[in-house]
């Protein structure tokens, strides 16, 4: 049985989400919160084993709420909030405090779009609360030797690929890049329609770089970092000159997919390629990264100590494809070292 904390402050939006909770035999509400001081002294007393979080509650909101929750004992964190862009804002801001995922507030019943909404909080609630967020030891040895570094041509383009756990590793990223950057970055996070736009303002806040929704035709520019939109392929065209996005089917159930971001990068860029791959669940990226690494680019994956789920770098690491094996704090420096900057 999954042990679930709901935490919102309006109480139908609260009555609409524990219902919906309660009608699957394999979870269990324990407890509600009506803001982030309750929730906070909720985890404590009841210990679930996740949490379904909104961002906009008095006298403490979801963001300070996840915080102090990650530092004190991490639980699985899933944001549930409006598509008010403003509050989309503030749920990539409690994203980056460690809740792994955010999702729209549920439709009501008398919606069309009540079922999916339905099924989709309890998958994500589900899938979420299997995820291990415990300290890793510091020591612990690396499961899979890891190449030694190559030296090759300067890299032309960035491609990052990233999932559950991803925003807050891409963040810290971004956030140590230098202004003058010499290269676009294409960046491929698996998140909830509607939370694009959000994601990218929230990216910009974080450093140096202008971050963009990526446009189909889009002309590409150095130092700027392009996301890919909702429900569509980020790519490059053949020339490498602009951004090519694709309708095509979901990869491994993933549109946008990393793995058809990293062929498109290695098509058109071939040595000049650089991936990286982030925190996340499965193994969404590998096949492209293998076709990026056989046209002679490089790439880099997130150390398994630093990421939420190690599950897409992990697989890559295991595949033998990583040229480097680092937390998000060290990948700056080694993107400079290959791009230049």
């Amino acid at each position: 049985m999954i042990r679930v904390l709901v935490v919102e402050d309006m109480p139908t939006a609260r009555q609409l989400v524990v219902g919906i909770l309660s009608s699957d035999p394999e979870i269990e509400v324990v407890g509600q919160a009506a803001d982030g001081t309750e929730a906070v002294e909720a985890v404590r007393r009841l210990r679930p084993d996740a949490i379904t979080m909104d961002v906009m509650m008095m006298p403490m909101d979801g963001i300070q709420a996840t915080g102090l929750i990650m530092a004190e004992r991490p639980t699985p964190i899933v944001i549930v909030t409006s598509l008010d862009v403003n509050e989309v804002t503030l749920s990539m801001r409690a994203l980056g405090a460690g809740a792994l995922a955010a999702l729209p507030k549920p439709r009501g019943p008398g919606s069309p779009a009540f079922a999916e909404d339905a099924r989709r909080l309890l998958t994500t609630v589900k899938a979420m609360s299997r995820v291990a967020l415990l300290r890793r030891p510091a020591a612990a040895a690396p499961a899979t030797a890891v190449p030694a570094p190559r030296s090759g041509p300067r890299g032309r383009v960035v491609a990052i690929a990233a999932s559950t756990g991803g925003p807050a590793a891409l963040q810290r990223v971004l956030a140590r890049l230098p202004a003058a950057f010499p290269a676009p970055i294409l960046v491929v996070q698996h998140i909830a329609l509607g939370f694009a736009e959000g994601f990218a303002r929230w990216l910009a806040s974080a450093g140096p770089l202008p971050v963009r929704v990526a446009t189909d035709g889009q002309p590409l520019a150095a130092g700027t970092v392009y996301v890919a939109p909702d429900d569509r392929h980020l790519g490059v065209s053949s020339d490498g000159a602009r951004i090519a996005l694709s309708d095509a089917p979901p990869v491994s159930g993933f549109r946008p997919s990393g793995t058809h971001l990293f062929k498109s990068v290695a098509a058109a860029f071939g040595v000049g390629s650089v991936g990286v791959i982030l925190s996340g669940m499965g193994r969404d990226g590998v096949e492209g990264l293998r076709l990026l690494r056989t046209a002679g680019g490089r790439i880099v994956a997130q150390d398994e100590a630093s990421s939420a789920v190690h599950g897409m770098p992990g697989a890559a690491v295991e595949a033998g494809l990583a040229d480097a094996v680092l937390p998000p704090d060290a990948i700056p420096e080694r993107l400079v070292r290959w791009v230049g900057g």
